[in-house]
């Protein structure tokens, strides 16, 4: 058996979540105290009681998802997991990234928590409100949405930020181009083109000012090698090279995620089991659309620890 550890992005949120770890294990409340003596605020007020359209901010939510996910691991770990020893792997989906290579080593929890408060700000500030959209298209070819895409250049930026599988992709850009887009692919046979309720087109050209923000940020960090190598968005394939990784994570603000290849990659060079760490189980859901050989385990609460350990050791 080969196991990979996935870290989930924007979406996978909740108010309350890390509740249960932070009174079960004295390891992921430190982690929580230490993001908000990096912050110099009380960021685990927000994810521990709200409100959520607090949380959902997206500077709050980045560094919040992150501490939650290493909250987790920090749980795992006081059992006896050590990711150097049992991951062949590390990937994590967008802001997830980040919480991998946290996990890994390459950055401090305190130095995560910090480049994550930046990348949200720095998304968030690069695109007026209401200039920016996304979509979520599903049941299309990815060759047919890139030509959606291109087809309605005339209106704006628009292009492919997630390939999430399973016949899910995104689109980012501006407003007027991704509803137009919406529109084509219902008309070409989509099952949903749905909108999404978020407050920057993410992962698109129009990024490009918090892409800058980031190489500025990334380059005054100390970087250290992964423990294990990281599948990183923009590859779909692993990289442990801390200059490498620094470079593509800025690509990454502007580029697509390619979360499809990566999970398909990884079961074609060995992975058999997944472990999702932090909120939620989106990650979970997507591996089983995309391989349903790899079996998947979610660990976000003391409940699922026995059993994630159970079966990586099986």
């Amino acid at each position: 058996m080969s196991l990979a550890i996935t870290f989930p992005g924007q979406g996978s949120q909740a108010v309350g979540m890390g509740a249960a770890l932070i009174e079960a294990s004295s390891a992921a409340k430190a982690v929580f105290d230490e993001v908000d003596e990096a912050l110099g605020e009380k960021l685990s007020t927000i994810i521990l009681e709200g409100p959520e359209e607090t949380l959902t901010l997206t500077a709050n939510v980045q560094p919040a998802l992150m501490a939650v996910s290493i909250a987790a691991l920090r749980a795992l770990e006081e059992k006896g997991f050590s990711l150097n020893d049992s991951a062949a792997f590390v990937a994590g989906h967008s802001l997830g990234e980040y919480s991998a290579l946290c996990a890994a080593g390459t950055f401090s929890i305190a130095d995560t928590a910090r480049l994550l408060r930046i990348r949200g700000n720095a998304m968030q500030a690069a695109v007026p409100v209401g200039q920016g959209a996304m979509a979520a298209i599903i049941g299309l070819e990815q060759s047919d949405v890139e030509q959606i895409c291109q087809d309605v250049s005339g209106e704006g930026s628009c292009q492919i930020a997630n390939d999430n599988g399973g016949g899910q992709l995104v689109i980012s850009g501006s407003k007027d181009a991704v509803e137009k887009a919406a529109g084509l692919a219902s008309e070409k046979g989509a099952k949903r083109a749905l909108l999404l309720p978020v407050s920057a087109p993410f992962h698109s050209a129009l990024m490009g000012p918090a892409a800058e923000a980031m190489a500025e940020a990334l380059g005054e960090v100390t970087m250290n090698a992964p423990c294990v190598p990281l599948v990183a968005n923009v590859l779909a394939a692993p990289t442990s090279d801390p200059d490498e990784i620094r470079t593509r994570l800025v690509e990454q603000v502007t580029g697509q995620v390619r979360w499809r290849e990566s999970i398909e990659w990884m079961g074609a060079n060995g992975v058999t089991q997944l472990m999702e760490v932090g909120s939620g189980k989106v990650l979970s859901g997507l591996a089983r659309r995309i391989n349903r050989e790899l079996s998947s385990v979610a660990v976000g609460n003391p409940d699922d620890i026995e059993k994630a350990l159970e079966a990586v050791s099986s």
